[in-house]
């Protein structure tokens, strides 16, 4: 199967193939703790605004370039996050973002009327000039690394903090923040060439969670820029990495004034979720692994 499209497009199609796997192997697609694989390869023609699985795929977000990996036939393994609620399945997906990261795109997508650049644009200067944070509860389930790999470290990465936590040994920090990331996959772009989560890998079974506390607007501003440079971005106090296997992530919802000045919540009280460039809203406890 081979997907010409963006981000969303590619993330719908590798959807379907892996739900269509669940139905195939007899699982229970509302609750799917270990999916199977999908037997059918995906291939990826970038073809959108940002490409950036594309870009993470090859290296460089190039159609040709994607096109000839595809007819030379080059196989490589990409790990997938299942999103759930305690109740159902939600989707599969490479990458999400709550928080600014999503109420950008939840503005974004309430101006579909103007031209694609501009409404990114737009949407991210609006978003930054209302900056607020999100009260919420995370809980995550350490990746368990070999002590002689913990030592070692990437000329141009440094972790702020990694776990080497025991099995099934949840973590949990609640408060305030701006923007919550967890990806799969290191997530190149063109605003961020070392990638969005660069502590990750393709496909070496863990995913990053990227946390970013509550700060002022210019120390935020500093942050986002840094992605676009060579410097770390990660290096500043309110911002801290974990590579994980699992995430939980518990928002307290707003009540009386506060939820009623909230443009991003709906009628049910939900909250916007970005995965993979795509707008999802929900209410209760989302469940990444």
């Amino acid at each position: 199967v081979v997907c010409v499209g963006g981000d969303g497009s590619v993330s719908e199609v590798a959807h379907g193939l892996l739900l269509r796997a669940q139905i195939d192997a007899g699982k229970d697609t509302d609750y799917v703790p270990k999916p199977v694989r999908a037997p059918v390869p995906l291939g990826v023609i970038p073809a959108g605004t940002t490409n950036i699985l594309a870009h993470t795929l090859y290296g460089i977000k190039h159609a040709v370039t994607a096109t000839l990996h595809i007819i030379m036939g080059h196989i490589q393994a990409v790990d997938v996050c299942t999103f759930s609620t305690p109740s159902k399945l939600l989707r599969f997906g490479f990458s999400a973002m709550f928080g600014f990261g999503a109420r950008t795109l939840a503005l974004a997508e309430k101006h579909r009327w103007m031209p694609s650049n501009q409404r990114k644009d737009f949407a991210f200067i609006k978003t930054l000039a209302d900056l607020k944070p999100e009260e919420c509860e995370l809980s995550f389930l350490p990746l368990q690394i070999p002590q002689e790999d913990a030592h070692e470290k990437d000329s141009n990465i440094e972790l702020l903090l990694l776990y080497l936590g025991s099995k099934d040994q949840w973590q949990k920090i609640q408060g305030h923040f701006l923007n919550v990331s967890i990806m799969a996959i290191p997530c190149l772009c063109s605003m961020a060439p070392r990638g969005l989560a660069p502590n990750t890998r393709l496909n070496n079974g863990s995913m990053a969670l990227i946390v970013v506390q509550n700060t002022s607007r210019t120390e935020f501003i500093k942050h986002l820029k840094r992605y676009s440079s060579v410097k770390n971005q990660f290096n500043f106090p309110f911002v801290e990495t974990y590579t994980v296997r699992e995430v939980k992530v518990q928002p307290r919802l707003k009540s009386g004034r506060g939820a009623k000045e909230d443009a991003c919540l709906n009628a049910e009280g939900s909250y916007p979720w970005n995965i993979d460039g795509d707008l999802m809203k929900e209410a209760s406890e989302v469940h990444v692994r």
